[in-house]
């Protein structure tokens, strides 16, 4: 959701210096609500929730109106209703996202073919490569944002810097409806304030370690020993922290992504604590997995499974396969025997299961003896069924008169990383 609340935002005056820069990283304001105000102009300056009704759901995302009474990206919606009493809750409607998603990302690519798309409501662009058509990378941000503006109706934030990592750190900077050049020489000098949190990839647990040794900056973390990054967040991540605070980082802008897991899963009604309807729901998660894996020509090397209990703690389970598998049997298996390993019994909110590892599936088809090969043959049978027939129609015995869920939008697939 971007930075809280909007206060603090810093911009760039028109005609900043942007010597040195290259690389864009424009993020939509408020997307899902934003879209929502779109669609229906009565909405504009409420206090927006989009979210299930019922106190169970979580916050998808929330209008700058409401974010200012401490409203956050996935808070129950009835916590965020006890702190902003006056929201209108408005449920989401993901086609209606996809779509403005795809206008926004086609003039994008109408700028440069350099675009990665990082999630539906944001993307990296280098644009060193178009400034004879355009201009100055500062000057294609202001063109970007008017034509976000003008063409679609919403608004968005720009961060101009030259690595990805300080771009990102910008845009985020001058949200709501703002523009951030950081000039390649200037650099270490925007970075060194900001709090160690802001840097992308640090999470709050990282940030509390680091908080716990005196690290509580960027400059701390650019100054700091060696060894005492790595006692906070492990070598790999205390290595790449300490090359992103001094401005380094390679990475260039990826037109094509590879996906790098393919998950399912379910919030319930109601807690659940009996073990076989958990088994059951498992089981029929990885079976969609499956189903997808299988339409994007995917195997799986590792299952992964989610339980968050109905405190909301949340615990996860992953275990690498013996052979990568697109079978929706073996992954639910293997998602049954990892829940089994959990101990604790306690009524549950949400289970979800991941595909994990990832690899092509012709890469697999060398082995000589396939120990999956008639569940595949019936499991690709179900998918031509469910696409003549719709998804809902066909389903496995097993799952019949299963768990109660949440409604038409429980079949929307959610990803595990981000919510």
């Amino acid at each position: 959701m971007g930075r809280g609340d909007g206060s603090g935002r810093i911009v760039s005056p028109e005609g900043a210096d942007d010597s040195g820069t290259g690389i864009l990283h424009v993020d939509m304001d408020a997307f899902y609500a934003a879209v929502e105000v779109l669609h229906d102009p009565s909405l504009r300056g409420l206090p927006l929730i989009i979210g299930g009704r019922d106190g169970r759901s979580v916050v998808s995302s929330a209008s700058y109106e409401a974010r200012r009474f401490g409203v956050r990206s996935a808070m129950p919606v009835g916590q965020a209703l006890r702190l902003c009493p006056t929201a209108r809750v408005v449920p989401p409607d993901f086609t209606r996202y996809r779509a403005v998603s795809a206008q926004v990302m086609e003039i994008f690519q109408s700028i440069t073919p350099l675009v990665e798309p990082l999630s539906i409501d944001e993307a990296f662009l280098d644009v060193r490569g178009v400034r004879r058509l355009w201009g100055s990378p500062g000057e294609i941000a202001a063109l970007i944002r008017r034509r976000v503006r003008d063409e679609v109706g919403i608004t968005c934030s720009v961060g101009v810097a030259a690595t990805k990592h300080v771009a990102k750190m910008a845009s985020t900077v001058s949200k709501p409806d703002g523009m951030l050049v950081v000039p390649a020489a200037r650099t270490q000098e925007f970075l060194d304030p900001r709090p160690v949190g802001a840097m992308w990839g640090v999470g709050p647990k990282a940030a509390e370690a680091l908080g716990r040794r005196g690290i509580r900056l960027i400059r701390d973390v650019r100054e700091a020993p060696a060894e005492a990054l790595e006692r906070a967040v492990g070598p790999a991540l205390g290595q790449r922290m300490q090359d992103l605070a001094r401005g380094l980082d390679p990475r260039s802008v990826e037109t094509e992504r590879v996906e790098k897991s393919i998950g399912h899963e379910e919030t319930f009604d109601r807690d659940i604590a009996d073990l076989d309807l958990l088994r059951s729901e498992l089981l029929r998660l990885s079976d969609r997995v499956g189903a997808r894996l299988r339409s994007s020509g995917w195997h799986a090397g590792a299952v992964a499974i989610k339980i968050r209990f109905a405190d909301f703690t949340t615990v996860s389970r992953t275990v690498s396969l013996p052979e990568p598998t697109d079978v929706g049997q073996r992954i639910g298996e293997t998602a049954v025997g990892l829940f089994g390993h959990i101990e604790r019994r306690d009524p549950v909110r949400l289970v979800g299961v991941r595909a994990e590892k990832l690899r092509s599936a012709g890469a697999s088809a060398m082995a000589l003896w396939d120990d999956d090969e008639d569940q595949r043959r019936l499991e690709g049978t179900l998918d031509d069924a469910r696409a003549r027939f719709g998804v809902g129609m066909i389903t496995r015995a097993r799952h019949v008169g299963g768990v109660d869920r949440r409604g038409p939008d429980a079949e929307q697939p959610r990803p595990f990383g981000r919510e």
